[in-house]
């Protein structure tokens, strides 16, 4: 809220002002701010505006002295921008998981630039996918496992669930295996009771701590991947050759070439971010109290959802761009073309980090680890809750929830186990996403006939 100076300064500034009322466009062109966050300002009661008889909302002139001393400079807007996002920019951080680094880390690694047109090529599917899993959990008010419930059959039904329990308990086993890996640099601690340590210490996070407040944190601590866009700018590659790479596929019919494509795919669309971005958007709905009646209401709704899923897509094609980029010209061009360990992965930052090398990468694994990790047990558990109509929702406490708790529990505890079986973290985490890029295509489909389906999606 402004301060008692603040509202002095106000009525100094709205003392002339015509009583004139403002539509919600008119309002952030004043401004200069995106819509999702001009209507995120009226939510979050820094700005009050009242409803018209057409059911539009209307804010008055003297409020826009209140906003534009509000949002202030760009970088303040920036700032409010960002904390307006909603599940896209989860959803896009959560996308560059350890899986995502790891993969990106060996292909790089591998393949040099030949691999780099697919972080171009992708954006725009990824970016359609999630489009469409938003767009069905705007509309529908469900999620995708009780669209699916409601208008499939069983067996379509229970073969989705499983295909993505499946992939998501294999996906935190690599996740946790990584993590262990990234702090076993620093520490002589056994490998396994890292893991022990981090699938108690996760699971006790999700169930008694609400997601949407310690994720504030954790979004801090994967802001460390962006030190691969800076090592990328660092290291002075020809970007003649980058921008060739970029746009005109190299591709190798190889098995080695061919497994890494359906490796990267399955690890940039990812069957987990299908389920929990649908169910993410039933969820925003009901903090925003917005159940989309109306044209106008499910317009500005869907207008809202777009910024957020662009802008979260966007920023985690960026990231695996600027990946494949560094690991191509400082480990591949260097002649290491196999990523066997954590500190082999972290060399890539070396030109910007030096020595803190393995610092740097450590967080990153660690923060995008804590962050999706959540994701993909909680994508289970509102996928089977759905099915078993039980309450669902990261928002309620555990007691209010306690069969939706049970299942990420169990999803993160059999992950921790995956470990046990002494495979190579950097290896589980590109076969996990091999394993991704297999279950997705029958996902796709799917989601492609719902999308389609005027019954369901109105018209």
């Amino acid at each position: 809220m402004v301060t008692e100076l603040k509202q002095k300064k106000i009525q100094e500034l709205t003392e002339n002002t015509q009583p004139k009322l403002f539509t919600l466009s008119e309002f952030r062109r004043e401004l200069g701010i995106p819509l999702i966050l001009a209507k995120k300002l009226i939510i979050w009661g820094e700005v009050e505006s009242v409803r018209a008889l057409d059911g539009t909302l209307r804010i008055a002139a003297p409020e826009i002295a209140v906003a534009k001393m509000l949002v202030g400079t760009p970088l303040k807007k920036a700032r409010l921008f960002l904390k307006a996002l909603g599940p896209g920019l989860i959803t896009g951080a959560s996308d560059d998981d350890p899986s995502g680094i790891g993969t990106y880390s060996a292909v790089g690694a591998t393949f040099g630039l030949s691999i780099l047109w697919m972080a171009v090529w992708l954006l725009p599917v990824m970016t359609a996918i999630q489009e469409a899993c938003a767009r069905i959990g705007v509309v529908t008010n469900k999620g995708l496992a009780g669209v699916i419930k409601t208008h499939y059959s069983k067996k379509v039904l229970l073969g989705a669930v499983s295909l993505l329990i499946v992939a998501n308990v294999v996906n935190i086993g690599a996740d946790l295996g990584a993590m262990a890996a990234a702090i076993g640099m620093f520490s002589n601690i056994n490998y396994y009771l890292i893991i022990l340590f981090l699938t108690i210490f996760i699971t006790l996070l999700e169930i008694f701590v609400q997601y949407h407040l310690y994720v504030k944190f954790l979004k801090f601590l994967s802001v460390s991947v962006l030190a691969y866009v800076v090592t990328g700018f660092l290291i002075h590659p020809n970007w003649l050759e980058i921008f060739k790479h970029s746009f005109i596929p190299t591709i190798t019919f190889s098995d080695k070439y061919l497994f890494a494509m359906v490796a990267v795919f399955g690890t940039t669309i990812t069957p987990y971010l299908f389920f929990w971005q649908a169910s993410e958007e039933v969820e925003e709905s009901k903090l925003l109290k917005q159940k989309c009646q109306t044209k106008k209401g499910l317009c500005n709704r869907m207008a809202h959802m777009r910024t957020d899923v662009y802008t979260g897509m966007f920023l985690a094609n960026i990231v695996f761009f600027f990946i494949v980029l560094t690991t191509s010209q400082v480990l591949f061009a260097n002649g290491i073309t196999d990523i066997n360990t954590a500190a082999d992965a972290a060399k890539a930052l070396a030109p910007l980090a030096g020595k803190n090398a393995a610092v740097l990468f450590a967080l990153g694994i660690v923060g995008t680890g804590l962050l999706a990790i959540p994701v993909l047990a909680g994508s289970g558990a509102y996928a089977l809750s759905e099915v078993l109509k039980w309450r669902e929702g990261l928002e309620l406490k555990f007691l209010q929830a306690k069969g939706f708790y049970l299942i990420i529990a169990l999803s993160i505890i059999f992950g921790g186990l995956f470990n046990f079986f002494k495979i190579n973290p950097i290896t589980a985490l590109y076969y996990s996403a091999f394993l991704n890029g297999i279950i997705a295509v029958p996902l796709l489909y799917l989601i492609m006939k719902i999308g389609d389906d005027a019954s369901i999606m109105g018209t």
